[in-house]
């Protein structure tokens, strides 16, 4: 059975995924379709990232993930396959491979070239499925491209630190169906940087001192209920390991996300600083 996934900004009102699946059974009716998500905010590259980053590693080894943002080809806009952690990808060449797996070597990369043979409006049915297709036959990549040794990388969304080592500025690069806001600095980075020392993360006017493990430890005090905390803002650790900011029990038709309430957006700065303290002096006593 072929597995191939589908990211796209194309929502689901319009006609474009059913085309793109049609298409797909069409060429191999036993296939297995996945969609991650075609909620992508359009041409969103940096939110694209975080999903599959995230969800990618969840499947099997051999499938192919299909990328349908930002998609339309031009001489900076190139379209690329390529055989990555046991993985394969079918995507625009616009720096999103660079920020999915960027501790990963691909095993061949191949510029798509079946274009010379077809007019294209849309991409992602026209070629890219086709691509994807003959992949998950087990078709080789330099049959349908000329190999490259390289991808476009983007590295203007990672987080800096600054020279004195007491300070981490990120940003945010995704906002949740809850409204939490998600930044790019990772537990492992807060960890090697803070060293255990108490910290201070600051967005916008807001302040943190410290990151929770789970949602409801915010609420760990058993003289409330749950619902009393209902609203509270908190910083943690999620599931993919990444600092979050988020509204505990977020509810955007009631109490709000955090992007709302704590008037936080996409891109925003985020820091952290991490407080040095003061030796201590001991005296002598003659």
């Amino acid at each position: 059975m072929s597995l191939i996934t589908l990211t796209t900004d194309f929502g689901t009102k319009d006609h474009f995924v059913g085309a793109v699946k049609g298409a797909i059974y069409s060429e191999l009716p036993d296939a297995k379709i996945v969609d991650i998500t075609h909620e992508i905010s359009p041409f969103n590259i940096t939110e694209t990232a975080y999903i599959l980053k995230n969800s990618y590693k969840s499947f099997p080894k051999g499938t192919v993930h299909v990328i349908g943002v930002d998609s339309e080809l031009s001489e900076e806009n190139k379209h690329i396959a390529l055989e990555l952690d046991g993985h394969y990808f079918v995507c625009p060449d616009n720096g999103i491979i660079s920020m999915i797996v960027a501790e990963f070597k691909p095993t061949k990369i191949v510029e798509i070239t079946i274009h010379d043979r077809i007019e294209s409006s849309f991409p992602v049915l026209e070629v890219f499925v086709q691509v994807a297709c003959f992949i998950a036959r087990g078709g080789n990549l330099t049959v349908i491209g000329r190999e490259i040794s390289e991808y476009k990388t983007i590295i203007e969304i990672q987080p800096k630190v600054n020279q004195l080592q007491d300070q981490i500025i990120g940003g945010i690069v995704y906002i949740d169906n809850y409204g939490n806001v998600i930044t790019n600095i990772s537990k492992k980075m807060f960890q090697e940087i803070g060293k255990g020392r108490n910290f201070e993360i600051n967005a916008k006017k807001h302040k943190f001192t410290k990151v929770f493990s789970k949602y409801n430890e915010v609420a760990s005090n058993s003289a409330y209920s749950n619902q009393q905390y209902e609203g509270h803002k908190l910083a943690i650790f999620n599931s993919a390991n990444y600092i979050e900011i988020a509204i505990y029990r977020s509810n955007l038709d009631t109490v709000g996300g955090a992007c709302s309430l704590l008037g936080l957006a996409y891109r925003d700065t985020v820091t952290i600083n991490f407080i040095n303290e003061p030796k201590q002096e001991f005296t002598t006593l003659n």
